[in-house]
Formats: structure tokens, sequence, C-alpha cells
């Protein structure tokens, strides 16, 4: 036997009944596998459930994988997050875009101080019945005594281009005696001169007098607005309140209104009306949409109303701006004529054939003719009388009046006139004249 061998060990024979009692079958070999092995797998899954349930990944898939192998995992527990009220906030706001829009247009807007030279009287008393009453009795007396510059009013601008033309209105610088000058939101002065007056809408360019760069406004489309639309006004206010800011919704559009101001009294039409407050000095200041660009205007108010007022579309101001880049002028096409837009009471009162129209008729005054002498009308052969029905295929209307169809046209532009004349029907060519200041 080798030092390294070990003797075989043999069994006694007494024991080896034993052996085969407590022998195990391959059942019970199996059973203990299948419960090892599921001990071990259920311990490293709920190992990895813990940390899986924790942060609620897979946990109701999970779930339901256990429940058909009859295993229940306990309810899951979840923390109620908190919710705060800026969360709920959309990203873009209606109060974002209103402080945005007047954020970016404001470097934009100006003011417009309205300065003149004025008299200064001096008092004097004197005794011009001395004789009579005797030297205790005087009169005041008042003499002039030089002139001195004054401000006499200011209203609001907004810059078009950058070196330095300005809309406003024109009842604003209409005083050709006048001084102006612009005031930036950045307190900065500058003399300005006035470009043109619109001979038909209440607009005016004037001119900042200095080579430095400024800040135009964007400008909007004003055939695109709505009813209910939010608008934002910005002005100088009062004359004395810089930028002012009031905020509204577009209240009516197409509106025609009769205003007043600078001394002179015109009919407005097609013009925008809203309920954001436009103050007196807020015109010639810039009616924004919620974009920042210029849509309207703001040109007059209602004094027999509160939160009615009234600013011209900027599309009809862009035509202008263009003229005056152009040809340094504003300019309208011009028929010449004299007329009351028909409608069913003028129809009854009248006994007209028509509802419908332009009647060319003369006015109250000796110098108010029907037909103005030597313009395109009477060139035409239009007369006292005649009903124009139509302009280039275009029915004229309450609605759709001759002033608001012929603005879409330029001098020298030729056109047709459907004219109802006796009970007849004529068709007469005209070429436009031309209006200006």
């Amino acid at each position: 036997m080798s030092l390294y061998e070990l003797p075989k060990f043999e069994m006694p024979k007494q024991l080896k009944p034993l052996k085969k009692r407590f022998s195990l079958s391959n059942f019970f070999k199996k059973r203990i596998v299948f419960v090892l092995i599921l001990t071990v797998f259920l311990s490293s899954l709920f190992g990895f459930l813990g940390g899986i349930i924790s942060g609620g990944l897979f946990y109701q898939k999970i779930s339901e994988e256990l429940q058909r192998i009859g295993i229940n995992l306990p309810p899951k527990i979840i923390e109620k997050e908190k919710v705060t009220e800026k969360e709920y906030l959309p990203e873009f706001s209606q109060e974002k875009a209103i402080i945005s829009a007047v954020k970016e247009t404001s470097p934009s807007v100006v003011s417009i101080i309205i300065t003149k030279e004025l008299p200064i009287y001096e008092e004097y008393w004197t005794s011009p019945f001395e004789e009579f009453f005797g030297p205790g009795f005087q009169v005041p007396e008042y003499r002039q005594k030089g002139t001195k510059k004054q401000e006499i009013g200011g209203g609001s601008g907004f810059i078009v281009s950058e070196d330095g033309m300005i809309l406003t209105n024109k009842h604003v610088v209409s005083d050709k005696d006048a001084d102006y000058t612009v005031l930036t939101n950045e307190g900065e002065k500058f003399p300005a001169k006035v470009l043109a007056l619109d001979p038909v809408q209440d607009l005016a360019i004037i001119k900042i007098e200095n080579k430095k760069k400024f800040k135009p406004v964007a400008l909007g489309d004003s055939s695109k607005l709505e009813i209910g639309q939010t608008v934002i006004a910005i002005g100088n206010a009062l004359g004395e309140f810089r930028n002012t800011v009031s905020v509204g919704v577009i209240s009516g559009l197409g509106r025609t209104i009769t205003a007043s101001g600078g001394g002179t009294l015109e009919t407005l039409e097609d013009v925008i009306q809203t309920d954001a407050a436009i103050n007196r000095g807020n015109s010639g200041g810039p009616l924004l949409n919620l974009k920042g660009k210029v849509i309207g205007i703001n040109t007059a108010m209602s004094e027999a109303a509160e939160n009615i007022g009234f600013a011209i579309p900027i599309n009809k101001a862009k035509k202008d701006i263009e003229q005056i880049k152009k040809i340094g002028k504003i300019v309208y096409p011009f028929l010449g004529i004299r007329y009351v837009l028909i409608t069913d009471a003028i129809k009854e009162e009248n006994n007209l054939a028509v509802n419908y129209g332009a009647w060319v008729v003369r006015g109250s005054q000796p110098d108010e003719p029907a037909v103005t002498p030597d313009s395109a009308a009477e060139k035409a052969g239009v007369k006292e009388n005649d009903i124009i029905l139509e302009f280039n295929n275009e029915k004229i209307t309450s609605e759709n009046s001759l002033a608001k169809i012929i603005q879409k046209y330029n001098p020298e532009d030729k056109i047709e006139l459907r004219v109802l004349r006796a009970g007849s029907i004529k068709t007469i060519q005209v070429t436009l004249g031309e209006r200006s200041e």
C-alpha cells in the first residue's frame, strides 16, 4: 500500500439496508432543484424589482406576469407630485405677447411737440375819459410787446424708415406756421419738417432732420383684421404721458365717421373701431396686433361715449410712404365731381330710378358745381344729375363708395364709367386726373 493511498471503505453489511431506506428518489431530487432555482430566481427578481418599482418602471407589466404563476406583488405606493401653478401657464400667453410687442415697438414711437411764435401783450392803464370822469378813472389797455415761442399742442407718430420718416395724423401737423419737434422714447429731441399731407386721409409724413439711423416699426396687413382681435394702442396721452399703452379689441371694421381736429372737419371711411383707450395726444400713434406689427394709425375718439376710438388701416398709409420715397409727394387719382351716395331713403325722397350709385349734384354754394371745371370728369362728358352706377365694372353702393373704389387707382389710369342719364345707360371712358395737397 502506497504511503498516499487510502484503504477502500466498505460499508458494513448491517448498514446497507439503511442506505437503501434513505436514498432519495428522482422525484424529490427534482423538487429540491426546482425550489432552489425558484428561491434564487425570486431573490434576484425581488432585488431587481425593488430598484425598478422605486422608479415606477415596468411595474404593471411585471406584476401581471408574476400573477400568472401565483405571486402577487404589494400595491405600488405613488407619491403625489407637487405641481405649481406656473406649470399650467401656456408657454406663449397673451400677456407675454403684449409685453413683447410693446418692448419691440416703443423705441420707434415718438411724441410730436408743436410750438409757435405767439405775441406777448403787456397791460397798461390809461384814462381815455379823463375829461368826463377825471384822472382817477382808468381802464386797461393791452399792447403787443414782441413774440415768444410757446408750446401749443402735441401728438404722436411712429418711425417708418431708417432715415427718420415718421407717419402721423394730418391734423397734428397741419399748421404751416408752427414748428415741430420730435421727442423719442429715449428722451432725444430732433427738429422735424413736414414732407407731405395726405389730401384725402387724415395722414401726414414728417421727417427728422438728423443723419442718425433710426429703428422703424414693422408694418402689418390690415386687410386680415377680425372683430374681437386683441390690439394695443401706444401714444403720447394728453400730450404729457409719453408711450402710454392701452389694450382692447377691434370692435368694428369698415366704419365711416366725421372727425374734427386741427381746425378741419372731414369724413373718414373704412376705419377701424376699437375699445382700446385713445386719448388726446394719442393721435398719430400706432395700433398694434399681438405680433407687434402696426395695423392702424390712431386717429379719433368719440366724445359722446366711452371706449370708442378709431384708427386708419395701415394699408391706406403704405401707399403714402411709397409715394414719398419715389416721387416726394402724396397724390391721388381725381375724377372731379360732387356726388351723393344713393340709398333707399334718397331714392324715395328724390324719386330716382335706382337705389345705388353716385348721384352727381351741385352743392349749396355757387362755387360748388356738380362737375369741376377742366377736371377728368368734365373732359370725359360727365354731367350734372348723372348717376354713376359702376366704376370700372365695380358697383357703387353705400358700403362700397366711389371714394373707396377710386383709391385703388393712380393718376393717368384709364377707367370706364357706367352712367344712368335720363333713363338711358351710357358708357364713358375717363383718364383720371391728379389730386395732391
